[in-house]
């Protein structure tokens, strides 16, 4: 009788496990399916992806609506109704983009979401931000499948062209009627992964100017020796910003300093020269020269010193320089408060724990993401992609997840979700936290 009993445990632990293993494939899978669609710029089918994500909120029984606030754009909207809509929602964004890349380079295909023997499932895509988009679904399906019920309602956004700066997705819906209507009282955004144990969280941002330095001088033959040619002023300023690059690279390199507290200039583009059948004129010296660069400002540095900077030592007029700002941020830093005054902030923690993991300290993203512009809203966002002991290769070449990690980071959304959707206030303003 004992053997009998211990022989029916045996099958039964059996079975159980079998049923988890199966259940872990078709979650991977699903990863995988949505991995394949090609979102890849300029030409992201967005409409296959928005059709994936509706038949996994059909099958989740969620609300859905599609908008395009620019045509040829949709932005998917999901709803998990709450049993309370006097309390501020939850919403969980994502983008559906993905930048693109040289299919030379990797060792898969970027568009087959192959796994290795590993686990490793590599992908454009992986890291940046399919996987957090897929991460929301399945662990609304695993809180489902528990009979959780939640008390708040819970959004999911899938927004379009992050990648090329998120004015036709994540700013034009923020801006919205619909948004304020969402009633929204946290929003979590994309993070970065993570190569110790520890996750990474954002409360904010720095502020990019993409910034075109033009130079001109007297043209001349390509074998003449003189002064303040187009390229030699254009070629004292690359050298100026080169030596500031260097300061705030080196407080880096010395510890102690995080990425999103330096500030960042790197060269995107480098134009001089006349064209011509061939290539370049190679014996005449061009009397315009330019070049573009990308640079992330910090929330405690001084941007009008640093413009100052820019105007009298990176390109004065005085050495027929002028400049232009492709792009630039102007107004006061947005941050979400993340220590013990911010509520959002001490359930997010505890919720992180409650599955097992831990966050490092706060910190400032280094790029741009979109919860900037639920911020300029006036809504608390956090930057998060559960994603520990990996390298970042977010826009890099053999981008990859572990299959391990994905199914990880599921848990720790369900206890995220279940923290922010059942907690209950005596206030129903977005203020209570």
């Amino acid at each position: 009788m004992l053997r009998f009993a211990m022989m029916s445990l045996l099958i039964l632990t059996l079975c159980i496990l079998s049923a988890a293993a199966d259940d872990g494939e078709a979650i991977v899978s699903r990863f995988q399916e949505y991995l394949r669609i090609d979102t890849v710029h300029p030409k992201p089918d967005y409409y296959k992806a928005v059709d994936f994500l509706n038949s996994q909120a059909k099958s989740l029984s969620l609300e859905s609506q599609t908008n395009e606030f620019v045509k040829g754009k949709p932005h998917l909207l999901l709803k998990w109704v709450g049993s309370d809509p006097t309390l501020p929602a939850i919403l969980l964004n994502s983008h559906t983009d993905v930048v693109p890349f040289e299919e030379s380079k990797w060792t898969h295909h970027p568009l087959h979401a192959h796994m290795d023997n590993q686990g490793d499932i590599y992908a454009r895509g992986s890291q940046d931000m399919k996987c957090v988009g897929m991460q929301y679904l399945e662990a609304i399906r695993k809180l489902q499948a528990s009979g959780f019920h939640p008390l708040r309602s819970v959004y999911l956004s899938f927004v379009p062209d992050e990648e090329l700066g998120g004015h036709d997705g994540a700013e034009k819906f923020a801006e919205s009627h619909l948004f304020k209507s969402l009633k929204i009282g946290i929003v979590l955004d994309e993070g970065l992964p993570s190569p110790s144990k520890s996750y990474r969280v954002f409360y904010g941002e720095r502020s990019p100017w993409w910034l075109v330095i033009k130079a001109k001088g007297p043209p001349g033959h390509g074998a003449k020796l003189y002064d303040h040619s187009a390229i030699e002023n254009l070629l004292k300023s690359i050298e100026s910003i080169r030596r500031f690059r260097a300061s705030q690279f080196d407080l880096l390199k010395a510890g102690g300093t995080a990425e999103g507290d330096v500030v960042s200039v790197n060269m995107a583009f480098l134009k001089a020269g006349t064209p011509s059948p061939t290539g370049f004129v190679m014996n005449l010296q061009p009397s315009e020269a330019e070049a573009g660069f990308d640079i992330r400002i910090p929330p405690n540095v001084d941007s009008e010193a640093l413009e100052r900077r820019l105007v009298e030592e990176w390109a004065p007029a005085a050495r027929n320089m002028s400049f232009e700002f492709k792009r630039k941020h102007s107004g006061d830093p947005l941050l979400t408060a993340a220590d013990d005054s911010n509520l959002w902030w001490r359930l997010f923690g505890n919720a992180v724990k409650e599955a097992g993991g831990r966050t490092s300290k706060p910190e400032v993203f280094p790029a741009s993401t979109d919860a900037r512009y639920f911020r300029m809203a006036g809504v608390p966002a956090f930057g998060f992609s559960p994603i520990s002991n990996t390298p970042s290769l977010l826009h890099d070449h053999n981008e990859y997840l572990g299959k391990a990690e994905y199914l990880k980071g599921i848990d720790v959304y369900v206890s995220i979700i279940k923290a922010y959707a059942s907690y209950e206030s005596k206030s129903g303003s977005r203020d209570e936290l």
